[in-house]
């Protein structure tokens, strides 16, 4: 179960559907949400649906016999790390700043002793309006963070401020929020350094060599290790995915251009090589579109060079080398027997072994083995994320015990 939470209130807006996404999105970040929806937040997302989403009874009603009983809306409002409002329309705005309490909604806001943070969304007009600042600017010398709404297109065919921002902008709010309250984390201090995505090695102005990987591991794993706490340099090649909150991101096309970038961000505690990087580049990279032969039939001859090895390079420093030193290898069959040759062969501390064969490489699942010199743990499949979580897990336990986790040492 998650030792994070937070009590949502859905509030009544178009934009209540997204809440759904939220809980959703949450819940893959380890964060639990207890929720309740208010009578107009009904007539867009219904009770079993936030139910079925968040695992946890959805609250409607603040004279409920059932819930009441012991004050329900007391216990609900102290019950969890942060409470958020998401969407914020402009009615509970105006309640929560003026001190209504009519509702389940504005009585659990009033009684609450936990940070609050509302995320409005509401019609341009509403937002703009004179009385609507007043009450944000009154929230937020009352001490409730108030995000600032998206510009774009409404609902209603208007354009402006007053979009409920993105779901993952949200999320990264709230992370950061909790993340501001737990206090020392368990990789304070520590400097870890992560490579992701593919690289580009250019054969022409417009074509390059490449390969299919999307970087949605290594960026969740930069991400998980930021959010306990370590200072993370993400090394990624070219990827279409937004960097993770609280890494230092450095972005390089080549091979050539990922080794020098990792060696620029030593010393490290931790090097972790994610990213697919290509075993060859062309031997010359034209300066001209590569063109078919006057007859059109004779093809261009492609002559390869080797790519520098980053994982056995970092490996095998002598002076610099991160104390935990850990690869990746992506197989199509044999996955462990591969993988643990690899391990041997670089010179590194444990491979996360991943079957590739599939749509690992730009889904949303993996299904991995770590490979260590104390032997193999499977782990089951989930999704990108989890398997984030569970490593930078494993890392901060290594950190802290590292005879038991055979880290090397030099």
């Amino acid at each position: 179960m998650s030792s994070k939470s937070i009590l949502l209130i859905i509030g009544g807006g178009i934009a209540a559907y997204k809440s759904l996404e939220l809980i959703r999105e949450l819940a893959r970040r380890g964060i639990a949400s207890r929720c309740i929806v208010t009578k107009a937040g009904t007539e867009f997302v219904t009770p079993l649906s936030v139910s079925a989403l968040s695992g946890e009874k959805c609250f409607t009603d603040l004279f409920s016999l059932d819930d009441e009983a012991e004050m329900g809306h007391i216990q609900l409002s102290r019950s969890t790390d942060l409470v958020v409002v998401c969407p914020a329309t402009a009615d509970l705005l105006a309640k929560a700043a003026n001190g209504h309490a009519n509702d389940l909604a504005s009585t659990t806001l009033m009684a609450t002793d936990k940070p609050v943070l509302m995320v409005p969304a509401m019609n341009v007009r509403m937002w703009e309006h004179a009385a609507t600042r007043r009450n944000v600017a009154t929230l937020r010398t009352d001490g409730v963070h108030v995000m600032e709404p998206d510009e774009g297109a409404m609902a209603c065919g208007e354009f402006g401020p007053g979009r409920l921002p993105e779901v993952l902008a949200i999320a990264d709010e709230i992370e950061s929020r909790l993340d501001a309250l737990s206090g020392p984390k368990p990789l304070d201090g520590q400097h870890v350094l992560v490579t992701a995505g593919p690289t580009r090695e250019p054969l022409d102005p417009v074509r390059y060599l490449s390969n299919h990987s999307s970087g949605k591991q290594g960026y969740a794993i930069a991400g998980a290790l930021a959010a306990l706490g370590a200072r993370v340099t993400l090394v990624s090649g070219p990827v279409a995915i937004a960097p993770p909150r609280g890494v230092d991101m450095v972005n390089v096309e080549t091979a050539r251009d990922m080794l020098k970038a990792c060696e620029s961000a030593l010393p490290a505690d931790v090097f972790i090589s994610v990213a697919a990087v290509a075993d060859w580049r062309p031997a010359i990279s034209a300066s001209k579109k590569l063109k078919l032969k006057d007859d059109g039939q004779t093809l261009p001859t492609l002559s390869l060079s080797e790519n520098p090895d980053i994982l056995a390079t970092l490996s095998k420093k002598r002076k610099s080398r991160p104390g935990l030193v850990i690869g990746f290898a992506a197989e199509t069959h044999d996955v462990e027997a591969f993988a643990t040759a690899k391990m041997k062969r670089k010179g590194c501390d444990w491979i996360i072994a991943n079957d590739v064969s599939g749509d690992v490489m730009g889904g949303a699942e993996n299904e991995v083995a770590l490979v260590t010199l104390d032997g193999i743990e499977r782990w089951p499949r989930m999704d990108k994320q989890a398997v984030a979580r569970r490593l930078a897990e494993r890392i901060a336990t290594a950190l802290s015990s590292p005879k038991d986790d055979q880290i090397a040492a030099e």
